[in-house]
């Protein structure tokens, strides 16, 4: 590739393993710039990195700086991590500022990273979710409103503005070193609750063939909405046992008797939120991603419950 004709990226989420993980294969041949709203991270010499608040003026300035010829928008604010109000500005507010600057500064590619939370867990979901399915996320809690929100913001950017190339992609659960989500800390927990009586169908994707996706979604400017996942899927309490996880049950009726055990017991990484993820299964067909863009996933179950297996974390 020409050196005066390398593309210049803009990534969002820097601080997140999945971001480090793209900007490691991009770097050879784009020039990456790195965002994070929580902290600025060190990528080396060759990347400069910021920690900024998209919603401050000073966000503005790098799109002027910079001239970016795409984003990679990364930079999703996990329910975990901030109150709901911070979590929405930097999520909602945050992913419009982001693209009406994209808009306003002539981005010719935009990818989004969603999740596929955004179609709720509920007793009658179909076997394999498509892309068309309706987003039930915002029905079932108040702590997922964010996710759908972000995901239709974006697509009412996909919509009225085709010439951003915007890709969203909703990913199942992303596992592997590195990742600090609600399912990878319980993977690597000594002990892991279950909901007595369920153990819901679940997919798993590893970090290296999320990034390899979001790599190919990026040079490839297909507008759209996919779901990316392997084709294989795991109970979920055959996938504890795989990772050499004790099981630690829960009652799972009344309702509100599991939210209080597990506030009780301070497990943070069985959030009430996601209650429903694990009493019904979310298996989503990410077939016509790995039609689209030709991906297929390298990393198979087997290799990523060895990794929890082999590096427990004590409770």
């Amino acid at each position: 590739m020409n050196e005066q004709h390398r593309p210049r990226i803009l990534v969002t989420g820097a601080a997140g393993a999945l971001a480090q993980q793209v900007i490691d294969r991009l770097r050879d041949h784009c020039d990456l710039v790195a965002v994070d709203f929580r902290e600025q991270v060190y990528l080396g010499d060759d990347i400069p990195s910021y920690c900024i608040d998209f919603n401050k003026r000073v966000f503005e300035d790098l799109f002027r700086r910079y001239r970016f010829d795409g984003v990679i928008h990364l930079g999703r604010i996990m329910s975990s991590q901030l109150t709901r109000m911070r979590r929405y500005n930097a999520n909602v507010l945050g992913t419009q500022k982001l693209l009406d600057l994209s808009h306003k500064y002539g981005i010719k590619r935009v990818v989004v990273l969603s999740t596929f939370h955004v179609y709720g867990a509920v007793a009658y979901n179909p076997a394999l979710i498509d892309e068309e399915a309706p987003l039930k996320g915002v029905g079932l809690s108040a702590d997922l409103v964010d996710s759908v929100e972000l995901e239709n913001l974006a697509n009412i950017y996909l919509w009225r503005y085709p010439e951003l190339n915007i890709t969203i992609i909703r990913p199942c659960n992303i596992v592997g070193p590195g990742v600090r989500n609600s399912i990878s800390t319980l993977l690597a927990s000594e002990r892991a609750p279950v909901l007595a009586g369920f153990s819901p169908m679940m997919q798993f994707i590893h970090i290296d063939d999320m990034a390899d996706a979001i790599v190919l979604a990026y040079n490839k400017p297909k507008r759209g909405v996919f779901n990316v996942a392997p084709e294989d899927w795991v109970a979920y309490q055959h996938a504890l046992r795989l990772c050499g996880c004790n099981r630690l049950l829960i009652p799972s009726i009344p309702p509100v008797l599991p939210k209080l055990i597990l506030s009780t017991l301070n497990l943070r990484s069985f959030p009430s939120y996601l209650m429903h993820f694990f009493k019904y299964p979310v298996v989503i067909d990410g077939r016509a991603f790995a039609r689209e863009f030709g991906f297929k996933p390298r990393r198979p179950l087997k290799e990523i419950f060895r990794f929890y297996r082999e590096n427990k974390k004590p409770v």
